[in-house]
């Protein structure tokens, strides 16, 4: 980082679309243009998912139904994880299944106890469409999974069962951000 330029300092921050919003609960298109809007678009995001203080954030987070996320969350080693995929696809996500706490900035200041494998592997392209592949272990590959996850129209709460899903349900429908 230190030769080149800090994600999201020439983006500008974006309101966050929350929990309700269709474009959340919809699959995002595939990206086909690799030009200037799209590198915008991943500069946008990290400014905003930066300004919300998150690890990761998908493109329909703010009102963008592209297959587009960034990130930068450490793993449970605390090894920084940094980038932004591009018509992202969940490989793999193995391993053991934890339950752990997860929170979106789409639903601010909530979170619930939501099952995730500690690996994944994700494929797809970076701004410029040349291939890349992210391995991710513990939170990281929480987060992987995450973010595929809303590019799919899937939200974290969709994952949650039984009371913790009412709890959290509950408390979305009660919270200031949902009116």
């Amino acid at each position: 980082m230190r030769h080149g330029s800090i994600p999201g300092a020439s983006g500008r921050v974006r309101p966050l679309t929350l929990l309700g919003d269709p474009v959340l609960h919809t699959a995002c298109e595939e990206v086909t243009d690799f030009g200037p809007e799209l590198a915008r678009l991943v500069e946008d995001m990290f400014a905003t998912m930066y300004a919300a203080q998150g690890v990761g954030l998908a493109a329909n987070q703010i009102g963008v139904a592209r297959r587009v996320f960034v990130y930068d969350c450490p793993d449970d080693d605390d090894v920084r994880h940094l980038g932004h995929v591009v018509n992202p696809r969940l490989v793999e996500a193995d391993g053991v299944t934890v339950r752990g706490p997860e929170g979106c900035l789409s639903l601010p200041g909530l979170e619930a106890g939501t099952p995730r494998f500690d690996h994944a592997v994700v494929e797809g392209v970076d701004v410029r469409g040349e291939p890349l592949r992210v391995h991710g272990t513990g939170w990281f590959a929480r987060c992987l999974q995450h973010e595929c996850d809303h590019l799919e129209g899937c939200v974290y709460t969709d994952r949650v069962t039984g009371w913790r899903r009412r709890r959290v349900l509950r408390a979305a429908a009660r919270a200031s951000w949902n009116s």
